[in-house]
């Protein structure tokens, strides 16, 4: 199953938006991604805005029930004062932050501290602290697309099948062995030595329905995971689509090359992965019944009824980032 992307739709998100140079800041940070770290932050904080003599406030998140609450507040804070919100910690930690501020008309920041940062890595934000408090200050900001799965926003990507059951056995792994990219590697190998089932879904795009048998349903919104994996379609991102990557049906050691494949950047090169670029389309179990499925959005794992609607975002969020150039130079 091919869908072709129409490269004359593009998402108008607008211009840039200047920053006014004595806005306050809201900043909502998730102590789970390091107390350590959170403290360094923490002083990093008050030593540049103080040099800076731009006020600001800090929301540190203990309980992860509480990000989303605590987001909103943040917003709320930012908007009553004109200001702006920002989010500290992983893309999980970012997207529930952006959640809250897009359509809001405050402007969003980021502070990455996650494992892997690919949202803020896309955008070209520094992965130094110090870098990225700096950039914060002068930055102006900029529209960015953003994807949904029903009323779910996501950042990065947002999938069903395989991969949400492989995040869950990392966070596994981080709790025993600490968090860093070689244990989640590890411990993708090892969820890919199990047994799996696939998944039929019955896909309608533009119209068309299409029975897809497949191990995972992935939906990128992030050009540099796509370019990691070797994937083709990541051009399309920047025609205001997402990206739609499924496996087909394949057993345990061509589902094992097919990883290494992406591990290679050579994606592409395979036969067995069915890609296209979409602005909507809808995911439903033959069977049609309102079932709930695990959903994997930017790492972190729900629950949510079918059926699922994935689609591109009406409204940007406006992100402080570099400029294109500057973004370019800073992405690794």
């Amino acid at each position: 199953m091919t869908y072709a992307a129409r490269p004359s739709v593009e998402l108008l998100h607008g211009e840039a938006r200047q920053v006014d140079p004595h806005a306050p800041f809201v900043i909502v940070m998730n102590a789970g991604s390091g107390r350590k770290r959170g403290e360094i932050t923490a002083d990093l904080l008050k030593h540049a805005f103080g040099r800076a003599n731009r006020t600001y406030e800090l929301l540190l998140v203990d309980d992860p029930s509480q990000l989303a609450a605590t987001a909103q507040r943040a917003v709320e804070l930012a908007v009553a004062r004109g200001g702006a919100v920002v989010g500290a910690g992983g893309d999980g930690t970012l997207c529930a932050v952006a959640q809250a501020a897009i359509g809001s008309g405050c402007t969003f920041g980021v502070l990455p501290c996650g494992t892997f940062n690919y949202f803020s890595r896309d955008h070209g934000i520094p992965a130094d602290t110090e870098q990225a408090i700096a950039l914060l200050l002068t930055a102006r900001a900029h529209p960015v697309q953003v994807g949904y799965v029903n009323d779910r926003m996501f950042l990065v990507n947002a999938s069903l099948g395989l991969y949400p059951k492989m995040l869950e056995h990392r966070e596994i792994y981080k709790r025993q062995f600490g968090r860093s990219r070689i244990v989640a590697l590890c411990s993708a190998i090892a969820m890919l030595m199990r047994r799996h089932r696939h998944l039929r879904l019955h896909v309608d795009h533009e119209g068309t329905m299409q029975e897809i048998r497949t191990s995972t349903l992935f939906v990128a919104n992030n050009r540099l995971q796509l370019e990691q994996v070797g994937a083709a379609e990541a051009p399309l991102l920047a025609q205001g689509l997402l990206v739609a990557l499924a496996p087909r049906a394949i057993g345990r050691l061509a589902q094992i090359v097919l990883s290494l494949r992406g591990a290679i950047s050579r994606m592409s090169d395979a036969d067995n992965v069915t890609g296209f670029g979409f602005r909507r389309f809808t995911v439903t179990h033959p069977s049609k019944r309102r079932r709930r499925v695990k959903i994997a959005m930017d790492g972190e794992v729900m629950k949510m009824p079918m059926p699922l609607e994935f689609r591109v975002g009406e409204t940007p969020l406006y992100l402080l980032k570099p400029e294109a150039d500057v973004a370019a130079l800073n992405r690794t």
